[in-house]
């Protein structure tokens, strides 16, 4: 470590520390050149979790452009703030575990995930968000998928590692 006074990099270790539930560790080191005493931090660098676009640029998650789509899906519906969030951090703890190996995830998966968790918690958002992400062009294809969720079981389970039904405040 280079000293901050004089730039040496001979030092000695005096004391280390874990903080942060063991997340992060903080030495008090001497320099051995002008006897400077200063603290320096270590932690683990992670990588965050990139998204691959449908045109193969990638970029790094975002949460807050995640739950803006779903906010925007569900705008004037019956659904609490707590839902939402409970439905973001589902979404996002799936999409970390899933891109865990690689660190990554496709946006083809993300919006599936997103719309297994809306079909169970508001039909009309997750038509709404349907028509954005899987862009549809045509009346015939918002009409597809109205008369998809019309054959639908009303009380339809969600699937498998979707959100539990019932997230709606009337």
């Amino acid at each position: 470590m280079r000293c901050p006074h004089c730039g040496s990099l001979d030092d000695k270790v005096i004391d280390s520390r874990t903080l942060a539930n063991g997340e992060s560790i903080r030495r008090r080191r001497e320099c051995l050149s002008c006897g400077l005493r200063f603290t320096s931090y270590e932690r683990i660098e992670e990588k965050p979790l990139m998204v691959e676009k449908r045109d193969g640029r990638r970029e790094p998650f975002e949460r807050a452009k995640l739950e803006r789509g779903i906010i925007r899906a569900l705008e004037k519906r019956p659904v609490s703030q707590l839902s939402i969030e409970n439905l973001v951090n589902e979404v996002e703890d799936e999409a970390a575990l899933k891109g865990k190996g690689a660190n990554e995830i496709s946006s083809a998966e993300l919006g599936e995930m997103v719309l297994r968790r809306l079909f169970g918690i508001d039909r009309v958002a997750y038509v709404r968000f349907a028509s954005v992400y899987r862009k549809f062009e045509t009346m015939d294809e918002f009409l597809k998928e109205i008369e998809h969720l019309a054959s639908a079981p009303p009380a339809a389970e969600p699937e498998a590692g979707a959100a539990p039904k019932g997230g709606i405040d009337v």
